[in-house]
């Protein structure tokens, strides 16, 4: 015991609770097998004579009660809501303007939009870990992210185009444009930011009840897992009756396949990055924007080589399932590596260990 009070004294001097060095060894390998050898029922029970042993000096003192759950703020719920709203604005504007003026109104829209988005992201449940991230795991995911927004608003016209000869002029903006623009999936996914907000205070708030009701790492993880799946459920419903509102409203093509891929693999995506899991959302963000990109060039490259080999398969794909196929593909692809990752990770306590005060 001597040794494992050693071995995590920091965890023990830092704890604001016996249940976050219970966390804390989880992360690093003690299970309730380890804790039986020193005669512990579960690591929770050890986790609680490592928190009484440890001397503590200052106002810290022991704190046994369950965690507080996440607060409701107004701030947060209304910097989610932004984000739709503006989307909804641009959308407006983009049906009355014509000429320049749509092209105004449609640069202004997507700044205004990002801007509000990286401010939703930065306050309540979908707010990052406090530690700076690696520059290029930030940078590439930020890059991948935009480049798979911007794929799902412009991507499948261009493929289309690219595919059948074109394209013979610039985006206008109009859905039946010779580059058509696909804005009911951009508003569905804006207008997703709040649905998106609410589900991951909902896993946190559940983790933590969880987490203060479980007496083993194996009844958490047991009693997480649901959890986890029913947030991810109640999200892609939310954004499917989003869908079919925008698609509805706007008259046209609901484009739920590819749309509720991407929304999927970014909603999971953000989730392990909240959770301190920032290595595999980089990696499978950027081998679906990669995928998407190649599906671009191998027709163009095919086209100014005349070797029609290297385009064949996306030709194929295309022409049987459509140019939503490729989006769907590759975000469905890594959206479902990202859940199976996400079932492992984030029904561990270790990944919901607390870290200070509520948000």
């Amino acid at each position: 015991m001597k040794a494992l009070l050693h071995r995590h004294r920091e965890l023990c001097e830092q704890a604001v609770d016996s249940l976050e060095i219970a966390a804390g060894l989880e992360a690093h390998g003690v299970t309730d097998r380890t804790a039986a050898r020193f005669r512990h029922r579960d690591v929770f029970s050890l986790a609680e004579e490592l928190y009484a042993r440890v001397p503590r000096t200052g106002e810290r003192g022991p704190a046994t009660e369950p965690l507080p759950a996440p607060r409701v703020r107004a701030d947060w719920v209304l910097l989610t809501l932004l984000p739709g709203a503006l989307g909804t604005a641009t959308v407006a504007g983009l049906r009355l303007a014509h000429g320049q003026p749509r092209l105004l109104t449609a640069l202004a829209g997507i700044l205004a939009v990002a801007l509000a988005t990286r401010a939703a992201l930065r306050r309540g449940p979908l707010a990052g870990p406090s530690g700076p991230p690696a520059w290029h795991t930030a940078n590439a995911t930020r890059a991948c992210t935009f480049w798979l927004l911007g794929y799902a608003l412009l991507g499948d016209g261009l493929l289309h185009a690219v595919v059948t000869g074109g394209p013979d002029a610039l985006p206008t903006g109009a859905p039946d444009g010779p580059w058509p623009t696909a804005t009911t999936p951009a508003l569905a996914l804006t207008l997703a930011c709040a649905p998106a907000a609410w589900c991951a205070h909902l896993l946190t708030a559940g983790a933590r009840r969880r987490l203060a009701g479980s007496r083993g790492l194996e009844d958490f993880t047991a009693a997480s897992r649901p959890l986890l799946l029913g947030t991810f459920a109640l999200f892609v419903g939310a954004l499917t009756a989003l869908l079919v509102m925008c698609g509805t409203v706007l008259h046209e093509s609901v484009a739920s396949p590819q749309t509720l891929a991407l929304g999927a693999l970014l909603l999971l995506a953000r989730l392990l990055t909240v959770h301190h899991h920032r290595h595999a959302p980089a990696v499978l963000l950027g081998a679906a924007a990669a995928t998407e990109a190649v599906a671009l060039a191998l027709p163009t490259v095919a086209r100014l080589t005349g070797w029609a080999v290297p385009a064949a398969p996306v030709r194929t794909l295309v022409h049987a399932w459509g140019a939503a196929a490729v989006p769907a593909l590759a975000c469905g692809t890594a959206a479902l590596a990202l859940l199976l990752h996400a079932v492992r990770t984030l029904t561990q306590a270790s990944a919901h260990a607390p870290t200070g005060a509520p948000e």
